[in-house]
């Protein structure tokens, strides 16, 4: 039972796209992940996903609309809900997010950026 500081973590990767496991709760993760540019358009069919935005401004596209997400902000994408995070203009954004052990990055689409194991920081 150690606290953590969530912006010393992020200044232990540089990788994009690429999450890190920083603790679980129960059958729950919390990740951070930067990114940058479009990322894939996938969903998660049994699983919500928490994008917290730690640094920068996050556009999630939804197939209908397109919610912005500042810093400080978060977003909840429900189960099922086909979605793409992308970062506005070439802005790295810094993101925890909050899910189940069980979520695949990419839900069930094989892309080059999809991450099968999220190393523990």
């Amino acid at each position: 039972m150690n606290s953590i500081n969530v912006k010393e973590k992020f200044e232990k990767f540089s990788k994009q796209w690429h999450p890190h496991q920083i603790a679980t709760v129960d059958d729950m993760q919390v990740i951070l992940a930067k990114i940058q540019g479009e990322f894939v358009w996938h969903q998660h069919q049994d699983e919500d996903e928490l994008f917290f935005v730690q640094k920068g401004i996050l556009e999630m596209h939804f197939r209908d609309k397109v919610e912005i997400v500042k810093e400080g902000e978060l977003i909840v994408v429900p189960k099922g809900v086909e979605h793409c995070p992308k970062s506005m203009g070439d802005e790295e954004v810094h993101v925890l997010l909050f899910e189940k052990l069980a979520t695949k990055h990419t839900g069930e689409i094989q892309h080059e950026k999809t991450q099968t194991e999220y190393p523990k920081i």
